[in-house]
């Protein structure tokens, strides 16, 4: 079983993806991950490297060859990508959403070095702005919206829940009798 998570940016796609990969006793892969060791690798930040993807792909064809290769190879992971359902679409799908301040309050406290914000302020114009470079990157590359929820199996708002709590909702939802016998 393959259980993709995509969702907004600081809705909890890396920590309830792991939480989740744990309870299934599953591998964790993450496609925020190569993106940012791209980015790294070629001295950008993600904001840099998501505005230069507007007009140079290759960034985003990497991840893309990424979850292909593991979408066709392997079996029984959970992965965090936004893109997950379009290139592994045999997978079950959860959609993760977040109030604004609460997504912009924990990637402030949760901030990476290389895009640390200075105050949550900050946090909440970084995230608008990473979204809509997606949106405008998922459209010319894919003629898609990257938060069209249609995609998706379940979605769910973690403003109020846990990882845990929020893992164990999607795990239930993915092992319910409806659910496997798709």
């Amino acid at each position: 079983m393959i259980v993709t998570l995509g969702g907004r940016a600081g809705a909890g796609k890396s920590t309830v993806g792991q939480a989740l990969a744990d309870m299934l006793g599953y591998k964790f892969y993450s496609a925020g991950d190569v993106r940012r060791e791209y980015a790294k690798k070629h001295g950008l930040t993600i904001a840099e490297l998501n505005k230069r993807g507007e007009s140079d792909p290759a960034s985003d064809k990497l991840v893309d060859d990424y979850l292909n290769t593991i979408g066709m190879a392997l079996d029984d992971f959970v992965i965090d990508s936004r893109l997950g359902p379009f290139f592994i679409p045999n997978s079950y799908k959860a959609f993760l959403i977040a109030d604004d301040m609460v997504r912009a309050k924990r990637t402030y406290e949760k901030a990476r070095l290389e895009e640390k914000p200075a105050s949550i302020e900050d946090a909440l114009e970084m995230l608008n702005k990473r979204e809509a470079s997606d949106i405008i990157r998922y459209r010319n590359l894919y003629g898609i919206h990257p938060f069209d929820l249609k995609r998706f199996d379940i979605v769910v708002d973690t403003t109020n829940r846990t990882v845990e709590k929020t893992a164990i909702l999607i795990y239930n939802y993915i092992m319910s009798p409806v659910m496997n016998k798709r």
